[in-house]
């Protein structure tokens, strides 16, 4: 599957032709918010920084589309969840999240995969984008001597295959980061997948590994704490969250590996029913109490037109296929 960014938009400008002809029919309760609720499908468990997001946006676009439904179908690395998104009538009563996993990393990861990231899926918006932060045991780092993002270059190059990173399994964010900031600075260290990111945060707490590309939603509280010790973030500038911690990009130029989700429906949505939702979406996540909400997650909202975030959803696909192969991570 290797589709370029000009490939990519000219399959969403046709889908959004046919939409645009009235292919898919317009329900009653779509254009009004009345009648029956949206469905919310979160691809994932309940009480993550995803479904928490999702609900605090449901409630936002209550009074502008009606009820809103969170339903978390999750398994398949999101697959299950996002396929159904994929799959469902598009009449604007069924959306959906669309993450870094389901709609750039999987397509490359899984052999076979239930759906197209592309051409199933009608663009709404994104709705927000959390910092990864490469974070050291404190211990580690001072019994090594590292204490900035330079230091640990030095290190590593001085000790080849001394050091080793964990993450959330083969392929995860964090695993595909690590191996982006090993090409990019000229280093080798040892990736050790856990199941989870919860267990590789636990073996970097205990001394298990020595860094970890972390989610900063996660790792902030062990930042606070003085347990972790945070050398870089991977967002293209300083996050507001770690305004004194370097990006990696200011290093090593173009670097950029955020975790983001948004919305999306079923390709096929009718134009003015993924216009409507963007309108009821964005003004959610402008408003201050999401943004106040969001804070507390380390995210940061991130509205846009359909449009923009086909656009950059085709640009994670485009990124994400190099590190994914040359990882050589695979579900079967």
């Amino acid at each position: 599957m290797s589709l370029n960014k000009r490939q990519f938009l000219h399959r969403l400008g046709g889908g959004l032709a046919l939409a645009a002809t009235g292919l898919a029919p317009l329900t009653a309760a779509a254009q009004s918010g009345g009648g029956a609720p949206i469905r919310l499908i979160v691809p994932y468990a309940p009480g993550g920084p995803i479904d928490v997001t999702a609900r605090v946006l449901a409630e936002r676009v209550r009074d502008s589309l009606g009820t809103v439904v969170i339903e978390n179908r999750p398994g398949g690395g999101g697959n299950i969840g996002t396929d159904l998104v994929a799959k469902a009538a598009p009449d604007g009563l069924t959306i959906g999240i669309s993450a870094l996993a389901t709609h750039a990393i999987n397509p490359w990861l899984f052999s076979k995969m239930p759906y197209d990231a592309v051409r199933d899926f009608a663009p709404i918006t994104q709705m927000v984008r959390v910092p990864n932060v490469l974070v050291m045991n404190t211990d580690t780092a001072n019994r090594l001597g590292i204490r900035t993002l330079a230091d640990l270059v030095r290190y590593a190059k001085a000790h080849p295959g001394r050091l080793n990173y964990g993450s959330g399994g083969n392929g995860s964010g964090g695993h595909l980061a690590g191996e982006m900031f090993k090409a990019q600075a000229g280093i080798f260290a040892v990736h050790i997948p856990y199941n989870g990111g919860n267990p590789a945060q636990l073996a970097l707490l205990s001394g298990q590994v020595d860094f970890n590309f972390d989610n900063l939603a996660t790792a902030a509280a062990n930042i606070r704490s003085g347990k972790l010790r945070a050398l870089a973030v991977t967002t293209a500038q300083r996050s507001p969250a770690l305004p004194d911690v370097e990006p990696v990009s200011d290093t090593y130029k173009g670097f950029a590996v955020d975790t983001w989700w948004g919305l999306v429906a079923p390709a096929g949505t009718p134009r003015d029913v993924v216009a409507r939702l963007n309108q009821a979406f964005v003004a959610a996540l402008n408003s201050p109490e999401a943004r106040s909400r969001f804070a507390g997650l380390m995210a940061e909202p991130v509205p846009t037109t359909p449009e923009q975030f086909g656009s950059f959803m085709a640009a994670e696909l485009a990124k994400y296929e190099k590190p994914v192969k040359a990882s050589g991570a695979k579900v079967d």
